[in-house]
């Protein structure tokens, strides 16, 4: 924030924070006691209609008092807002429950987890796409049918079932011999990586292809590609009941909708990947209905040379940005430093 503010500036950061912190329309009385230059409520309520007229307040009914327009959340977000730093007992909280020792999985889900506990709103981590993992070790075991087992072993520590059916039954000792070609030949390589070589081989040679790499396309082609699934986790979504009243019932239901569908939080969330550090959307600057009323704070996580995903707060307008911001960005570089390679 800027060392020094004009009186409309600090009019509209004193409503806005008053608004936030009681969710009542802010009259200019309660400005006065709130501001640290003193002036008339007389004066105030100039300033108030200057801010009116600018687009950054207005008054939802008869009341005297105004609150925070979209506008208005942007302009305090931006210019007017006093960042506070996570006190000591969060910091070691999110140090605490993400330790190095979980999987990748259960990462996300804890962070999800701490967002949601530590802001009292909806906490949600975009998972990275398992293209991106790189492979250890795998095994398949035949089921019944054509039915098979894939076990995968990702990134040192974390360890993937999934059961696919292939075009015809294999036996065992084709399948093990499957496995132990993708063993020799891609360990170290990316999922997506090894089925894109793998099709690119089944192109090129259709015809001298041997029953050993038709086997090894056809597992490895299923085995290895991204589910489309549980992309994102989502922890606390019925803590947005209370920033809801009898008219936003219909918009919290579609919010709900969301959460259970994800495709439209991914396609937003994707859109976070594509920026650094920590993003603020305000209400309809998300660019989805279910999230008029809503803000989404965001960060990236990764190491140092690649974003792996996004986590994020879902909660209402008036969310007490000094203190989620802050609770993002923390959890985004400990769930970074968690998922960082052991040496």
């Amino acid at each position: 924030m800027r060392a020094k503010i004009d009186r409309a500036e600090e009019v509209l950061k004193a409503l806005v924070e008053r608004y936030i912190q009681d969710g009542e329309p802010v009259g200019s009385k309660a400005i006065a006691q709130a501001m640290v230059n003193s002036a008339s409520p007389a004066t105030i309520r100039n300033v108030m209609a200057q801010l009116e007229q600018r687009g950054l307040i207005h008054s939802p009914h008869t009341s005297a008092g105004r609150v925070p327009t979209q506008l208005g959340y942007r302009m305090f977000v931006d210019t007017l807002l006093t960042v506070s730093s996570p006190g000591a007992d969060n910091v070691d909280q999110v140090k605490k429950r993400l330790l190095p020792d979980k999987t990748p999985q259960e990462l996300m889900e804890e962070a999800s987890e701490v967002l949601s506990d530590l802001t009292s709103m909806a906490g949600i981590v975009m998972v990275p796409k398992s293209d991106r993992s790189s492979l250890r070790q795998v095994e398949f075991l035949p089921l019944e049918g054509n039915r098979v087992l894939v076990i995968l072993v990702l990134n040192d520590r974390e360890v993937q079932n999934r059961i696919i059916t292939t075009s015809h039954r294999y036996s065992e000792s084709e399948l093990q011999e499957a496995a132990n070609y993708l063993n020799q030949h891609f360990i170290g390589n990316a999922l997506g990586r090894i089925r894109d070589s793998l099709l690119c081989s089944m192109q090129d040679d259709k015809v001298r292809m041997d029953s050993l790499m038709q086997t090894v396309i056809e597992v490895a082609s299923q085995s290895f590609q991204s589910p489309n699934e549980s992309e994102c986790v989502v922890s606390g979504q019925s803590n947005l009941l209370g920033m809801v009243d009898h008219q936003g019932v219909d918009r919290l239901r579609d919010l709900f909708d969301a959460f259970q569908r994800k495709r439209d939080l991914l396609d937003l969330m994707d859109h976070c990947v594509k920026a650094d550090g920590v993003q603020i959307f305000i209400g309809q600057e998300s660019g989805y209905h279910m999230l008029d009323e809503c803000s989404l704070v965001s960060s990236t996580y990764g190491t140092e040379d690649e974003v792996l995903g996004v986590l994020a707060v879902i909660g209402p307008t008036r969310m007490p940005y000094q203190k989620v911001i802050p609770m993002v960005d923390l959890t985004a570089k400990i769930l970074s430093a968690a998922l960082k390679p052991a040496n």
